[in-house]
């Protein structure tokens, strides 16, 4: 019984701690950007899925809750934070739908799974990371108006990128599986 109890103990404290280092790395995934108005180009897409197929929903789900509350809370973890605001008022600007897009992002992402073949993990990550944009654009359309070119603005010049993330997913997935091990 009490090995029982040592082994729960430890699986808590392994997903602490990755769920807290999870959140680090994604804040600084968001430093990592190409300048673009209204939505910067970052690499919060590629941990965003990193986190979904290497950890599975719960820690990866966890984890962006964690980053977005950090954000929320004032902590300049966001893409463009502290320069365009900080807090709850820079959460709710142009780029609120895609981080709450993170959240559906990694959930489906941990569907991934080892038996998998390449195709069908390429297209699971599609349709995760499609969820990030649909929100995004959504959310993004209330903001600035649905009258302006929205698929152009906030779709379009992130899609090169999001292919050769989600390729290089594709090709790490069976081994970042192996990660879910760890826990």
């Amino acid at each position: 019984m009490e090995l029982i109890k040592q082994n729960s103990q430890s699986k808590i404290i392994k997903s602490l701690i990755i769920i807290f280092f999870g959140s680090i790395t994604l804040a600084i995934s968001a430093k990592i950007k190409i300048p673009f108005y209204p939505v910067p180009m970052t690499m919060q897409t590629f941990v965003v899925l990193f986190l979904g197929i290497s950890f599975g929903y719960k820690i990866a789900v966890t984890t962006v809750g964690l980053y977005l509350i950090e954000g929320i809370a004032g902590i300049p973890v966001f893409s463009n934070s502290p320069e365009r605001g900080v807090g709850l008022i820079y959460f709710t600007g142009p780029t609120m739908g895609y981080l709450l897009g993170f959240i559906s992002a990694c959930f489906l992402a941990s569907f991934v799974k080892i038996k998998d073949n390449y195709p069908l993990i390429f297209i699971k990550l599609i349709l995760s990371v499609s969820t990030i944009y649909i929100l995004g654009v959504t959310w993004l359309g209330i903001i600035i108006g649905w009258e302006k070119p929205l698929i152009q603005l906030g779709v379009t010049p992130f899609l090169l990128a999001e292919v050769t993330k989600m390729l290089l997913l594709t090709v790490l997935a069976k081994k970042l599986l192996k990660l879910r091990k760890f826990i």
